[in-house]
C-alpha cells in the first residue's frame, strides 16, 4: 500500500501518475508539465491542510485532485498569459509541486 512518506518523496510530473496507477498521455505532461504541476500543488495544499491526520482520505484526495487536473488540460484547459508569466519571474521556473511540499527548498 502507498504511503504519504512515499509520495513526498515524488518529484516529476510521471512519478505521479505512476504512484497513482493513471495513464496519462507524455506528450501531453511534457508539454503542460509546469502547468500540471503548479495547479496540482494548490490542490495538495488543500489536502494536506484538511486531512493531515487521515492518511487514506488523503492519499485518495490526492488521486482525484490529479487525475481532475489532467483531465482538466487534457479537455484543453489553458493557462491565462499572466499565469505563464509569474511561473517564468527571473528566468526560472516557480512553484513545482516539489518546492512546495518542501518548503521552497528543492533543487528544481
Amino acid at each position: 500500500m502507498a504511503t504519504i512518506e512515499q509520495f513526498y518523496a515524488l518529484k516529476y510530473a510521471e512519478d505521479y501518475f505512476k504512484f497513482f496507477g493513471i495513464d496519462y498521455d507524455q506528450v501531453l505532461v511534457s508539454n503542460k508539465r509546469l502547468h500540471i504541476l503548479r495547479e496540482y500543488s494548490k490542490l495538495v495544499r488543500t489536502g494536506l491542510e484538511n486531512l493531515k491526520d487521515q492518511e487514506e482520505r488523503l492519499l485518495d484526495f490526492l488521486k482525484f485532485a490529479l487525475l481532475r487536473v489532467y483531465g482538466d488540460f487534457k479537455g484543453g484547459y489553458a493557462p491565462r498569459a499572466a499565469d505563464v508569466w509569474d511561473m517564468f519571474k527571473d528566468g526560472k521556473p516557480k512553484g513545482c509541486l516539489a518546492c512546495s511540499l518542501q518548503g521552497g527548498n528543492c533543487d528544481c
